[in-house]
């Protein structure tokens, strides 16, 4: 069994990480989709060099795998088949998800790896009426994270930039899924178990844009020059 990991750089696909390391699972390398004109994770908005970093202090492999902006379906489906084709080729046997509770999601990603020869994983998956009591636990374990996208029509503009922690949790309105399941915030994970050491992050711009409120972390010159 080797597993790639679908990583989109946030605190689900962190505690993913951990939760198949827990179970014994072979990770093989880590998957991510960046948007190719600004050199940042698709929808999580995370700089490519923090990606590398996280990367690294994970102890994995990266695959990037460059889409365009905006990217019509057909072009991310075809992207994706020259991955499985090379995971496949690589020997992996699996491909986990961070999915918690959407079952329309989880059928696209099982119906598209049908016949591939990567069996889908979903170690998270089912959690959707207990999403309050997991991000408790992922905040316990030490996991650490902020917000770097939110989605300005469902919460506030002033949650930007936050850090995923008690307070924050505390402060989210009832509306708002704890985890963000439904896409009302993404995060950047930069410290945890799963992590071999933390990544150096600091808080940069907050800006509005294409309906969305991003917030950019940077590696610390410090850790940089390293």
């Amino acid at each position: 069994m080797k597993t790639l990991v679908s990583w989109s750089s946030g605190k689900d696909s962190a505690w993913m990480v951990h939760t198949l390391r827990q179970r014994g699972d072979e990770i093989g390398a880590l998957l991510t989709t960046i948007n190719e004109p600004a050199q940042r994770v698709a929808m999580h908005a995370v700089r490519v060099e923090v990606l590398k970093a996280q990367a690294e202090a994970l102890g994995f492999p990266l695959w990037i795998v460059p889409i365009p902006s905006p990217c019509p379906n057909e072009v991310y489906e075809e992207a994706m088949r020259h991955v499985v084709a090379r995971a496949v080729g690589e020997g992996f046997t699996h491909a986990a998800f961070g999915d918690l509770f959407l079952g329309d999601i989880r059928r696209y990603r099982e119906e598209r790896l049908a016949g591939s020869g990567l069996t889908p994983l979903f170690p998270l998956f089912g959690t959707d009426a207990d999403t309050p009591q997991l991000a408790r636990t992922m905040i316990a374990a030490g996991l650490r994270a902020r917000i770097t996208c939110l989605n300005p029509k469902v919460m506030d503009r002033g949650f930007a930039g936050r850090e995923f922690d008690t307070a924050l949790l505390d402060e989210l309105p009832a509306s708002i899924d704890p985890c963000a399941e439904r896409g009302e915030f993404h995060t950047c994970a930069y410290a945890g178990p799963m992590f071999n050491h933390p990544v150096a992050v600091e808080t940069g711009m907050t800006v509005e844009r294409d309906g969305y409120v991003f917030t950019d972390l940077c590696i610390t010159p410090s850790a940089s020059s390293v």
